[in-house]
């Protein structure tokens, strides 16, 4: 077979986004492949990832097409533009055609050109010029099947979600102008029609927000001052979410995954892992309606942070299966943007059951990464952070407290009395939970042992880690 006669920078073309490049980069390395073989016409291959079938890509680099049984509704995916840096590196073999392949580039022959530039010479060798998008991936439909939009499902549910943004920013508009001693805020309902509307737009993450901030109306003292500051992020998620094809890449994942947009978990565990051993540093329960959270906080030794989400229905047992203070080496697969969530994919050896805690700041250590989490994420709403301080009185109220300055607790902490008694006005390391009421207690780190006291959402059916 003769040497390609693309370059890098044709790959790096015809990439959608930077980020897109950079997925498939992780993947061309020839150890995640297997039947990687090509001819003069096509490149074909299975990439293993975290999933239980590798997806089997192909493509036809002289018409320039391309398919992948991965979900991905992007064209080109991360696996086809691996496929392509492996052959431009040299490091996929010449090999006969497979079967499937034939039928595949015999399928693209039968249909007629539907763009004419796309079926020239040019796009049958590059050479100065990188290839035109216009070849883009097309379906491999039977031959009484039309091709499918791919995007069509994506671009409806999306124009669904800027409906319902533009519907709460007028809802914020409507509150604002009557006040907040309006006394529809008292009734649940004026909540609950808004979280429905949101739902229907599928903005899940945001109707959580808005049904959460229901239970505060009148419940608190100053009820007016935290509804106003949840409405001014609820007013921010909204803009930026309308804005997010403008934003840049990161910041646009972020954003849109605060909204609800929802990934599928089968795209996530396709991508490039983390791996790396992770100490499991604390966990926290909380109820949302009929349904028990449960977020587990995870600590890197590269010192990176992890959360990973489990849910339950009323009544049925949350996953226990990261206790608190063991550790683990696994892949973990980090959902789009800075946020720190993730799934949790291939799992190599346990560590032993009573780890190395993870690393503590003081007090002023703890207070700027907590700033830095919120710089990069304002709507964030809990942020985790290991710190040696004691525990005491301050003002009327539990901080922890050093010689750098004070973190302020929340007041009805269920940890807070373990953590006195742990600490017995001394410093210890604990594992905290920052929220907008004050720091959550949920790991006490001593030296021969861990104590798991977060938040526990129904301890008469829940039981913790």
């Amino acid at each position: 077979m003769s040497t390609p006669r693309w370059s890098i920078e044709q790959v790096v073309a015809l990439a959608p986004t930077p980020a897109r490049y950079a997925g498939a980069e992780g993947l061309a390395v020839p150890g995640r492949w297997a039947g990687l073989g090509a001819d003069d016409r096509a490149l074909w291959g299975r990439c293993r990832g975290s999933g239980r079938e590798p997806y089997e890509a192909m493509v036809d680099h002289v018409e320039l097409g391309w398919r992948c049984s991965c979900p991905s509704r992007s064209q080109p995916c991360k696996h086809a533009l691996a496929l392509l840096v492996l052959w431009v590196r040299g490091q996929v073999p010449a090999d006969a055609t497979p079967l499937g392949v034939a039928r595949w580039l015999d399928g693209r022959a039968r249909r007629p050109a539907t763009d004419p530039a796309s079926a020239g010479d040019s796009a049958a060798a590059p050479t100065a010029e990188p290839p035109e998008p216009a070849g883009t991936a097309e379906p491999d439909p039977g031959p009484e099947a039309p091709p499918l939009d791919l995007d069509a499902s994506r671009n409806e549910r999306l124009a669904r979600l800027l409906d319902g943004l533009v519907e709460l920013d007028r809802w914020l508009e409507d509150r604002l102008r009557t006040g907040l001693s309006d006394p529809a805020l008292g009734r649940y309902e004026t909540w609950d029609a808004l979280a429905a509307r949101l739902i229907d737009a599928r903005a899940g993450a945001l109707a959580n927000r808005v049904r959460r901030l229901a239970g505060v109306v009148g419940t608190r003292p100053d009820w007016h001052e935290v509804v106003l500051a949840e409405l001014g992020i609820l007013h921010l998620l909204a803009q930026a979410g309308r804005r997010v094809p403008d934003l840049a890449s990161p910041l646009a994942d972020a954003v849109a995954t605060a909204c609800g947009w929802q990934v599928r978990q089968s795209e996530l565990l396709a991508g490039v892992p983390e791996t790396d051993t992770w100490v499991v540093a604390g966990r926290s329960d909380t109820r949302e309606d009929r349904i028990e959270v449960r977020r587990v906080w995870l600590r890197g030794r590269r010192g990176q942070w992890a959360m990973v989400l489990s849910f339950a229905a009323y009544r049925q047992a949350l996953d226990a299966s990261l206790p608190v203070g063991s550790e683990l080496t696994a892949d973990l697969h980090r959902y789009p943007g800075p946020s720190v969530r993730a799934l949790v994919g291939s799992i190599g050896e346990h560590g032993p059951a009573r780890s190395t805690p993870p690393p503590a700041v003081d007090v002023a250590g703890a207070t700027d990464e907590i700033g830095r989490w919120l710089a990069a994420e304002p709507w964030a709403d809990r942020v985790p952070v290991t710190v040696r301080a004691a525990a005491t009185v301050a003002d009327g109220r539990w901080v922890l407290t050093d010689a750098t300055g004070s973190l302020a607790l929340a007041p009805d902490a269920p940890g807070l009395a373990t953590l006195v008694a742990a600490g017995a006005g001394s410093a210890v390391d604990v594992t905290v939970e920052w929220t907008i009421d004050g720091a959550v207690p949920l790991t006490v780190h001593l030296p021969d042992r861990d104590l798991d006291i977060g938040p526990v959402a129904d301890d008469s059916f829940v039981s913790a880690a």
